[in-house]
């Protein structure tokens, strides 16, 4: 590294208030993160980017797609490259349609990547998710934070996660110049809605035989202050986040007062894969692995840099519980209130578990089957 190169990165690391840019600025976590940047001491300006102007004020706005190659002018404010790019336009709706979801998020990212390295932007922060790791049986409990990703596709968008993970650690020798730090949070919860949260709107918690589930979760706030240190160049490198510790499935139940319903796996396994591809359920089987097996994280690295979580397991699975109260979901496929009164009441306990055959019965009759 140059003389000046130093001086240069001695300047970003040191008093010098940073400029941030944040895509996926207009809601959710980086409505959250942008806000918390525009708040901040150390920040001199927040730079937010999407596909349509969110509701900070204080904030720079640029509305585009992040695929556009033309978002490698906005990494620039008076002629400078920004000090640091974090990443968070991510579609991981269960609405939207895979192939849509990956071309968004897989060339969202390495459009982003490439722009940054081009305007000559210093640090990326991506996030994707604690899920890249797998869920195996043979999991350590925690995980280090550089142990082998050994997921599948199998799951909702991990496969796009995968793929990102791919592109973080390739950019740096595509790009010389160019830190990339990844966030990878486990369950979040907080105004979310993915497969894993809406497990706890089920009647009954499933439970496959023989699994042995423990459940780690990451509030957004979390995430979000994870964000904030990250950009601030406190850590670098790959990062878990979530709370300290885990619960396991008895604690889960004995917390929410739900009971669970145990079934081989084979049935839960085959349950799962016949509804999803006849496409009454947003979750495909690969789902359920993330339930039945640990893959719970460590988050040494920011501990170590000083970071801590503000929320507990305890304190997250009791927020989720009074997000869900009231929904109802079969095998990921939430149900209306008429919906859920006859297959939860009717079919009785076992079948309103999976779910399969009301609704396999309904689908065939709408089909002419």
């Amino acid at each position: 590294m140059s003389s000046q190169e130093s001086n240069v990165r001695a300047t970003r690391n040191g008093a010098a208030r940073r400029v941030v840019a944040v895509t996926g600025a207009a809601s959710g976590v980086g409505a959250l993160l942008a806000r918390r940047l525009a708040d901040s001491p150390e920040i001199r300006q927040v730079v937010a980017l999407d596909e349509r102007r969110g509701d900070l004020d204080d904030a720079q706005w640029h509305v585009l797609d992040v695929r556009d190659p033309a978002i490698a002018d906005r990494f620039r404010r008076d002629g400078e490259p920004v000090d640091v790019v974090v990443h968070l336009a991510l579609d991981l709706d269960l609405g939207t349609d895979a192939a849509a979801r990956t071309a968004y998020n897989v060339r969202g990212a390495q459009t982003v990547l490439t722009a940054a390295a081009a305007a000559g932007v210093p640090r990326v922060v991506l996030c994707t998710s604690a899920m890249v790791y797998g869920a195996l049986p043979d999991n350590d409990v925690p995980l280090a934070e550089d142990a082998e990703l050994r997921a599948t596709a199998e799951a909702t968008g991990v496969s796009d996660l995968l793929e990102i993970e791919r592109l973080a650690e390739r950019a740096p020798r595509a790009h010389p110049g160019l830190d990339v730090t990844v966030l990878r949070p486990a369950v979040l919860v907080g105004g979310t809605d993915t497969a894993l949260t809406r497990y706890f709107e089920s009647p009954r918690l499933l439970v496959v035989a023989g699994s042995r589930p423990c459940w780690q979760f990451c509030h957004v706030e979390d995430l979000v202050s994870a964000l904030e240190f990250a950009a601030l160049e406190k850590v670098d490198g790959v990062l878990a986040v979530g709370c300290d510790g885990w619960l396991e499935q008895e604690e889960v139940e004995e917390l929410s007062g739900v009971r669970r319903m145990e079934l081989p796996s084979a049935v839960a396994l085959g349950a799962a894969s016949r509804l999803h591809r006849l496409g009454l359920t947003p979750s495909p089987a690969g789902d359920l692995a993330y339930t039945m097996n640990p893959w719970v994280v460590s988050g040494s690295r920011l501990h170590d840099a000083g970071w801590r979580p503000e929320w507990t397991n305890e304190e997250v699975l009791a927020e989720l519980l009074a997000e869900v109260s009231g929904r109802h979901t079969v095998a990921g496929r939430r149900l209306g209130r008429k919906d859920a009164a006859t297959t939860l009441g009717a079919a009785g306990a076992t079948v309103a578990l999976v779910g399969t055959a009301a609704l396999v019965r309904r689908a065939r009759k709408r089909r002419g089957l």
